[in-house]
């Protein structure tokens, strides 16, 4: 069972700003933060990656979500995804400090013994991830404060997930099929 809550509560939480758009639109009054808040704290609670890794975007979702039902501003739930950026901006970053990076510790998963030629292209692959969160964070702020919630919604549910999905896809064709002929 927690296996599949684990799984439910992730594919959830990728839907995020689309649920966010339908409960805004179609749930009476005040529902949607408190459902999003249990949805987080299930999250929390089914993760079974370190917990540190999870706990900071998690427990800022949390407190935006009650936050927005005690003072009645749903609109503080279009913060989460600059809360996430952050996050991960802050830990890809924080890699770069205090090595390894985190594309390398990420590469080490798949292939243990890296050689350390590859660490200079790893740190800067690294470096182009807190570049797409300074962007995404960026355009996420931008959306939430001064455009309508079916623009925040395009943007944070399917653009930067696109641009996600394009530097990760990007880096793989590079990575398996340019650098391996050079």
């Amino acid at each position: 069972m927690g296996k599949l809550a684990q799984a439910v509560t992730f594919i959830l939480l990728l839907g995020y700003p689309l649920a966010v758009y339908l409960g805004l639109n179609y749930l009476p009054g005040n529902l949607l933060a408190p459902l999003l808040a249990l949805l987080l704290l299930l999250r929390l609670v089914t993760q079974k990656q370190p917990l540190r890794l999870l706990a900071l975007p998690v427990l800022f979702g949390l407190l935006l979500a009650l936050g927005s039902f005690v003072a009645r501003q749903q609109h503080w739930l279009l913060y989460y995804p600059i809360v996430m950026n952050l996050c991960m901006l802050g830990l890809f970053g924080s890699s770069l400090l205090k090595g390894p990076s985190m594309v390398e510790r990420l590469a080490k998963i798949t292939e243990p013994q890296l050689p350390d030629a590859a660490r200079p292209y790893l740190r800067k692959v690294t470096g182009l991830w807190c570049l797409l969160f300074v962007i995404n964070g960026s355009m996420a702020t931008y959306t939430a404060l001064y455009t309508s919630l079916a623009t925040w919604t395009l943007y944070n549910g399917l653009i930067a997930y696109l641009l996600i999905g394009l530097l990760a896809g990007s880096e793989w064709l590079y990575r398996h099929f340019w650098l391996t002929r050079s």
